[in-house]
C-alpha cells in the first residue's frame, strides 16, 4: 500500500505554510487537551484506484481539503473588513488557481490551520475520517476488477469500518436540518459570504455526484464520459458565482439517488458531515458565539452529529427532504447519470 505523499504548494499557500509550521511547534495547553491517534484506512487492492484512473477528479479533492482548512484559520483567526477581504483573496486563488492545477498529493491541514486545528483538533479528526469513506468508496467503484454485488458489498464493510472508530464517526442516521439552520447562530456564514458558502456547497455536491456515473452506466468508457461530464457540471458552478452555485445545501439523497439507495447509511453520514461543515463556519463567524466558546460549541454539535438517538429524523422524510429544499436545480443540478440529467442537457 502506497503511503501518502506530500506535495509542493504554489506560493500563496506556500506562504501560510510557513507561517502555519512556526505557529505548530507551539503546543498550548487546549491542543494539548486532545489526543492525537490515528486509525489506518482499510485495506485492500482497491485502494487507490480512483486516482489512478480519474486523476482529474481525484486530484480536486485536495484543493477541496485547503479549501476548508483555509476557510476555517480565516474564520477563527479574523473578523469584520479583514476576514472579508481574505476570504476574497483565497476565492480568487482556489477558483482561479489551485483548482485549475491541484495538488497531485494530500495537503497537510493542520499546517493550513493551525490556530483553528488546535483549537478544534477532534473536528478536523472527524472530517478527515469521513472524507477518506467519501475516497474509498470511489475507490471501489473505480475498480473494474470488482462485480457490482462485490462492489455493494465492500462499500457495507467500509461503512462498518468508519462507524468503528468509536468518537469520531458521524451517525449513520439522518438528522434534523434544523441542526444547521434553525440554532442561533445558523445561516450566518452563508450571509456574509455567498461566494465562498456557494464554493464549499459545489464540493459537497461533487462529492456525492461522482457516485452516480459508476452506478447508472456499466462500461469503463461510459463511466469516464459520465465523470467528465460530472467534473464539467461542477465547472460550470464557478462561472459567473454565486449565480450558478447551489442555492442550498446539496443532499445526498437527491443528488445521488441510486446511491443513497444502494447504501443509505453512508448517505446518510455524509449528509451529517456535510452539515457539519456549515455548522462550524456558521460558529466561527457569528457574533453569537463568543471567542473564547468557539472550542466548546463546536465540540458540543461534534457530539450532537454523532448521535444516532436525538434529532433523527424518518428515512421516508429524509428522501422527501430534497424536494421540501428546492429540489434538484436548487442544489447545483444534476450529476451525469442522474435521472434528471439527460433533460438539463443544453
Amino acid at each position: 500500500m502506497r503511503a501518502r505523499s506530500r506535495t509542493v504548494l504554489p506560493a500563496p499557500a506556500l506562504g501560510l505554510l510557513l507561517a502555519a509550521l512556526v505557529l505548530v511547534t507551539s503546543v498550548g495547553a487546549v491542543e494539548a487537551q486532545d489526543r492525537r491517534d490515528e486509525q489506518f484506512y482499510y485495506p485492500g487492492s482497491f485502494n487507490w484506484q480512483f486516482l489512478n484512473r480519474y486523476p482529474e477528479a481525484a486530484r480536486l479533492f485536495n484543493a477541496f481539503d485547503y479549501g476548508h482548512a483555509v476557510l476555517y484559520e480565516v474564520l477563527y483567526t479574523r473578523s469584520g473588513n479583514d476576514a472579508r477581504a481574505e476570504l476574497a483573496r483565497q476565492f480568487r486563488y482556489l477558483t482561479t488557481d489551485l483548482l485549475v492545477r491541484p495538488p497531485r498529493f494530500a495537503i497537510p491541514e493542520e499546517a493550513v490551520m493551525p490556530r483553528y486545528a488546535k483549537i478544534a483538533w477532534r473536528a478536523k479528526q472527524m472530517f478527515d475520517w469521513a472524507h477518506l469513506l467519501h475516497r474509498q468508496i470511489y475507490d471501489v467503484y473505480a475498480d473494474p476488477r470488482l462485480t457490482g454485488a462485490a462492489k455493494d458489498s465492500l462499500i457495507e464493510r467500509l461503512t462498518d469500518y468508519y462507524l468503528s472508530r468509536s468518537g469520531y464517526s458521524f451517525a449513520a442516521a439522518p438528522k434534523s436540518m434544523a441542526l444547521m439552520d434553525q440554532q442561533y447562530f445558523s445561516q450566518t456564514f452563508r450571509r456574509l459570504d455567498p461566494r465562498f458558502n456557494g464554493l464549499i456547497w459545489a464540493y459537497h455536491w461533487l462529492q456525492v455526484g461522482l457516485y452516480e456515473p459508476f452506478l447508472v452506466y456499466h462500461t469503463q468508457a461510459e463511466q469516464k464520459a459520465a465523470v467528465q461530464a460530472t467534473v464539467a457540471r461542477f465547472w460550470s458552478m464557478l462561472d459567473d458565482p454565486p449565480s450558478h452555485m447551489p442555492r442550498v445545501m446539496p443532499m445526498t439523497a437527491t443528488v445521488a439517488p441510486e446511491f443513497s439507495k444502494r447504501h443509505p447509511r453512508a448517505a446518510a453520514i455524509f449528509d451529517n458531515l456535510h452539515m457539519m461543515h456549515d455548522i462550524i463556519s456558521d460558529i466561527l463567524v457569528s457574533d453569537s458565539v463568543p471567542h473564547g466558546r468557539k472550542r466548546d460549541v463546536i465540540y458540543a454539535q461534534l457530539r450532537e452529529l454523532a448521535d444516532s438517538s436525538r434529532n433523527v429524523i424518518s428515512w421516508e422524510e429524509w428522501r422527501d427532504m430534497g424536494d421540501m429544499m428546492g429540489g434538484i436545480d436548487a442544489m447545483g443540478g444534476p450529476p451525469a447519470g442522474h435521472p434528471h440529467h439527460e433533460e438539463h442537457q443544453p
